[in-house]
């Protein structure tokens, strides 16, 4: 047969009862749709945290007290000497070949209570002026905190954006006095809205010297961080070591008692969370298919029976078995493929909506797409191929005379 003729013929048999291959079609539909939003979804979510990550700040290695176990977090270990990050290996860090600057940095949670009367429970961070660019950091309003403010044990505050409209609302914060721990400090400058990342946004913090924050608010001589910018990101595994190497080596360990983590570390490792939690969903949206695939074959063998009058005249004037088989091939094909076409339109819709409600930059890949109907097809020729073979084998004796 010509492929003009078994399209015909396609298109006849599909037609004659619009309302059954619409039905037939529709778990192919469900399931291509869940599977393209899913994977969108999945994409967008780490385009996402890959721009936020390298928003907290260019070519950063983070040091942290404890050690770093997967599915553990931060472990506080007690095999050294040391248990916690001290001034002395900020010390020794900074003079090291590659880091361009350097942010020690200790961090608590406290009531913070605003001149006018609003208050807020947030996170703490006593730093140095390096924070800011270290973190790439802009101020909105006011100045950070200086070097000056440090060496004078300051009483100086500087807001993230969304704690400055906690505590002041519209009004101008710049001035104003807030209170932490029961001492007042005075608010010199407000950060740019930088946007939520979970753990790490700037947005809901307070920044104040960080000699104030070791010697009045904590009475703590350690760090809870210190921050490296690395000068040429190809010198970030180097230096990772060379930090490694020289805190052992103070801290007198066989084992390190901390961590440090670069940005590809973290971003390696929440992309491969992300990718195996949107790899999971897509497989159990994929369970349709299945359901789908079956209704294909449920409809191919009604029809098949349907039509076995249709196939022994058929092959009484000549038709082949590989001509039927083939026909039928390319029905349920078209079946699934036409339910392709449909369910990625209707995931890129919800990628779409997904992406103009502003909960998440969503992203369509031009893979995902081929995927879908690539496997819309498979599911055609697998669960199509036995009804097809089936008309094949009919003897156009015994169909002639079906009933």
């Amino acid at each position: 047969m010509k492929t003009v003729d078994v399209l015909e013929e396609t298109y006849v048999a599909l037609s004659a009862n619009k309302i059954r291959s619409g039905l037939t079609i529709l778990g192919i539909v469900i399931g291509i749709a869940s599977v393209i939003a899913m994977l969108s979804i999945g994409n967008g979510a780490k385009q996402s945290i890959q721009g936020n990550i390298e928003s907290l700040g260019s070519n950063l290695l983070t040091i942290l007290p404890g050690v770093l176990q997967p599915g553990r977090g931060i472990v506080s270990s007690g095999r050294g000497a040391a248990e916690t990050l001290k001034i002395e290996d900020a010390v020794a860090i900074a003079e090291l070949p590659g880091v361009a600057a350097l942010s020690p940095e200790l961090s608590r949670r406290f009531q913070i209570v605003s001149s006018t009367g609003n208050n807020t429970n947030t996170t703490v961070i006593g730093s140095a002026s390096a924070y800011a660019t270290v973190h790439n950091l802009n101020i909105a309003e006011g100045s950070f905190i200086s070097d000056e403010n440090v060496r004078g044990l300051g009483r100086q505050a500087v807001l993230g954006a969304t704690v400055a409209k906690d505590l002041f609302a519209d009004t101008d914060a710049i001035g104003k006095t807030i209170r932490i721990n029961g001492g007042s400090y005075r608010v010199i400058g407000v950060l740019a809205s930088k946007g939520g990342f979970g753990f790490s946004g700037p947005d809901g913090v307070v920044f104040v010297p960080i000699t104030t924050m070791q010697k009045i608010l904590t009475g703590s001589d350690s760090y809870s961080t210190i921050a490296v910018q690395v000068t040429n990101k190809d010198q970030m595994k180097d230096l990772q070591q060379n930090i490694t190497d020289i805190l052992m080596t103070r801290h007198r360990v066989l084992e390190a008692d901390f961590s440090v983590i670069s940005q590809e570390d973290i971003l390696g490792t929440l992309s491969s969370v992300i990718t195996t939690f949107t790899l999971f969903l897509a497989a159990i949206a994929s369970i349709s298919l299945v359901v789908g695939g079956i209704g294909i074959m449920n409809m191919m063998l009604t029809t098949v029976t349907e039509r076995t009058k249709e196939i022994g005249l058929r092959k009484a004037v000549g038709a082949k078995q590989d001509d039927i088989r083939i026909q039928f091939l390319v029905e349920a094909v078209m079946l699934t493929l036409l339910g392709g076409i449909i369910g990625t339109g209707i995931g890129w819709l919800v990628s779409f909506g997904v992406t103009a409600s502003g909960i998440l930059q969503t992203s369509v890949s031009l893979s995902s797409v081929l995927l879908a109907c690539g496997v819309s097809a498979g599911i055609g020729i697998v669960f199509g191929y036995y009804p097809a073979a089936r008309a094949a084998r009919l003897s156009p004796i015994d169909a002639l005379r079906y009933e």
